[in-house]
């Protein structure tokens, strides 16, 4: 299996079939970007954890993480909560809902101009389009499952010694062509 898992993670590294967006993340489709490349960067840690793919996939993997959390041309975090700057308006009725929510709260209320009342701490929004311009507020189970495995994955290695320091060149350069 590992040549199919090599080819996999590969196709979403600089230089595979994916598109890289300016800033670096592996952008796959149009609705929801950032899952697939947490899902990947999932894959690639846990390939890593069974002794395969090396630092090339933990610097990639760690690289499309630190873009969700802000090293992006936007310099925001793209998981709500999370940093000074995130998505203040996800696609998701509950979050929509007045302070203190109200009966009945509808998809109305997902259209109401301004930040969500709710902050819907931790979500992973979709992203950005293949410019990295934040366009996909949407949140979804699917988005949120590989982006905190990955994030688990990350602080995994970590803990073994097995991630590079953040004093590692690879790891502290800036993503080039990523300055608004």
């Amino acid at each position: 299996y590992a040549a199919q898992v090599d080819d996999f993670i590969r196709s979403y590294m600089p230089g595979g079939e994916l598109t890289q967006t300016p800033c670096g993340l592996a952008w796959r489709l149009g609705v929801g970007p950032l899952r697939y490349a947490a899902n990947a960067a999932l894959v690639a840690l846990m390939a890593v954890d069974e002794g395969f793919g090396g630092d090339a996939y933990k610097i990639w993997a760690l690289k499309q993480i630190n873009y969700m959390l802000g090293d992006n041309k936007q310099r925001m975090s793209y998981q709500i909560g999370y940093g000074t700057k995130y998505p203040q308006k996800p696609y998701h009725r509950a979050s929509s809902c007045p302070d203190p929510p109200t009966s009945p709260c509808g998809w109305d209320n997902i259209n109401n101009p301004g930040p969500s009342p709710q902050i819907l701490w931790g979500a992973l929004v979709g992203g950005p389009d293949v410019n990295d311009v934040y366009v996909d507020n949407h949140v979804g189970c699917d988005f949120n499952a590989g982006f905190q495995s990955a994030l688990a994955g990350l602080i995994h290695l970590q803990n073994q010694g097995r991630l590079p320091s953040s004093s590692d060149p690879l790891q502290s350069q800036q993503i080039k062509n990523c300055v608004t």
